[in-house]
Formats: C-alpha cells, structure tokens, sequence
C-alpha cells in the first residue's frame, strides 16, 4: 500500500486539490492542523537520518560547502528575481520567497538515487540544510521579503525549531533506541507523508479558494519557472566547479527541491493563506518535474559515472533508504 500511494502521489494532491476547490467549506478545518502534519512528516525523516548522513562533510567539505552555499543562495535570489519582474502581488511574492528560503528534502535524496546521481553527497547537504534552516531560513525571508511585508525572523526560528527540528530529533532519537523496530516498520512512512501533504494542500487550497480563482495561473507559472530554473542552475553550478557528472545530478536536484511543506506551514502560521498556495503547488509540482527529471538523468552517462558505478560508490542509498526508493521508482517509470 505504501508503494502504491508513493507512486501515485501526484494523482491524489491533483484529486484532493480539486475536491478542496469546489468544496472548501467542508475542508477548511485541516488548517488548524497543517503544523501537526508537517511535524509528522518530519519525523518520518529523522526516522531514516542516521549520523554517516553527515560523513561526507568531512571527507568532501568542499563539495558539501558548494551545495549548501548554492541551496541558500539560488533559490532565494531565483525567487527575489522573480517576483521582481513578474511584478508579483506582495502575498504571492511572499509565497514564493518562503519556499525559495527552505532547506531540501528527502525528496531530493530519491530522486538523485533515480538519477544516478551522488547519493551520499545528496543527503549529507539535505541534512546540513535542514540543520541549519532554523537560523539561515528566516535570515533569508527577511532579507528578501520585508519589501513586501513585516518579517519577524525570532518568532519564525521558533516556528522551524518546533515545526521542523524537533520532531526529527525525536524521530532520530527513536531510530537510535529503537533501529531494529524502526527499519521494520519505516516501510509505511511515505503512505503515512503521502496523507499529511495531501491533507496539507487540501487546507491551503480550501482557505484561499477564491484568491487561487483569481491567481491561480500566474502562480502555477512562477512556480514552474522557479523549480525549472533553480534545476538547471544547480546543475550549472557544478559544472562550473568542475565536478563530474555523478555530482552535477546531485546538486542540480538538491537545488531545485525544495522543503515546500515547510513553507506552507510558516506562511500559514506568520503571512496571509495566500502565501501559502505557491508552497502547496510547487509540492506538487516538484513531485512531477524531479522524476522527469531522473529518468532523464538516469540515461546520462560518462566515463567517470560508469567507474563509479561499477564499483558501488554513491549508491548506498539503496540499502540505506530503501523504504523510499521503491515508491518513487514507480512514480519516475510512469514519469
């Protein structure tokens, strides 16, 4: 079952969207929640964080440095630069500033496995973002968004350390205690995530339903362009450094994935419902155009990839996380 909703996630966000359009009244209740489901996601994440996440820092601090430097600098400035010529409405440009602002997600982590990307190197950025995303994230809102709008970055590290960090804490702590029960029952994780991000759009989509009528189109187009750029410039970034190809598809997805649900709660809890709309699509969004964009990736090929993958090197994903690869290789075949 959980195999099955990981591959057909974007189905039921697209199904409950709709429902939640047409029948908002019914579902408006899930707002008060979204935080509780964005916590419950989050320690599905520490449940599979385990402290060699983080060894690449100290074999390749360089490479680590790059990507973390180029997951906080391109997606923000992405969407500063966006909402700057698109002449976005303040609410929409906030949106699209907070989830430039957020960390990474596991959600990268599978898809650079899909695309035969630098696995390791993957996690180990996703983890340190996320790590310092209490700090770095309302930073950069600030910088970004107070133009618009008044940002009480405090207030809003507060909100990611109980949102975000300490549940995967608890889940790391339960793995640590527990990591025999856990990895026999981590399996039904991304069931159990698929229901809380669609729960999660479903309550954007039913509080700002009216404004979505007005504005939907011009958001799903800032959003698109947003995760297609931030794409392509992660993948350019590395190749700017040098690094082979294996490293490129990593920081590439690493980049232009983002931890939208993340941004969905701190615009529910600080901005207007409308800010929030941009995070809810591009989790959906990002959902379609990461396994297109493995499939593509997973054909690509050159000398150093082929020795790397003849001797093991980047792929201990499969054994590590295997709860995860196997749903969303589904979705990246349908893909």
């Amino acid at each position: 079952m959980s195999a099955f909703f990981g591959k057909t996630f974007a189905f039921w966000v697209i199904a409950a969207a709709i429902i939640a359009f047409y029948f908002p009244d019914a579902l408006k209740f899930l707002a008060g929640y979204i935080s509780i489901l964005l916590g419950i996601v989050m320690f599905g994440m520490g449940l599979t964080l385990r402290a060699k996440d983080f060894s690449e820092v100290v074999k390749r601090p360089v490479d680590v440095i790059i990507g973390v430097v180029g997951q906080f600098a391109i997606m923000p400035l992405l969407a500063y630069i966006l909402c700057l010529v698109l002449q976005l409405p303040a609410e929409i440009a906030v949106g699209v500033i907070l989830v430039g602002c957020c960390p990474g997600g596991t959600a990268s982590n599978v898809m650079t496995f899909l695309g035969r990307g630098d696995v390791p190197l993957s996690v180990t950025i996703s983890a340190c973002t996320t790590v310092m995303a209490p700090v770095v994230t309302p930073a950069l809102i600030y910088l970004f968004a107070q133009q618009w709008v008044s940002v009480d970055p405090v207030s809003m590290f507060m909100s990611i350390l109980y949102i975000m960090v300490l549940p995967i804490v608890a889940g790391v702590v339960v793995n640590a205690l527990f990591g025999g029960f856990v990895r026999s029952a981590v399996s039904v994780m991304p069931m159990i995530s698929v229901f809380a991000i669609v729960a999660i759009v479903v309550a954007v989509v039913a509080v700002s339903r009216d404004q979505i009528a007005r504005t939907g189109l011009l958001i799903f187009a800032v959003v698109i362009l947003h995760n297609v750029l931030g794409l392509a410039l992660g993948y350019a970034l590395a190749k700017a450094f040098r690094m082979d190809l294996k490293k490129r598809k990593a920081l590439s997805i690493e980049v232009g994935m983002q931890n939208s649900g993340l941004g969905v709660a701190l615009a529910m809890a600080h901005f207007n419902p409308l800010s929030a709309v941009p995070a809810a699509i591009f989790s959906v969004w990002h959902n379609i155009s990461g396994p297109v964009l493995a499939t593509v990736f997973a054909n690509m090929n050159d000398d150093q990839d082929n020795d790397d993958s003849a001797s093991g090197e980047g792929n201990d994903f499969s054994d590590e996380h295997e709860e995860f690869a196997a749903p969303a290789q589904g979705a990246a075949q349908q893909a």
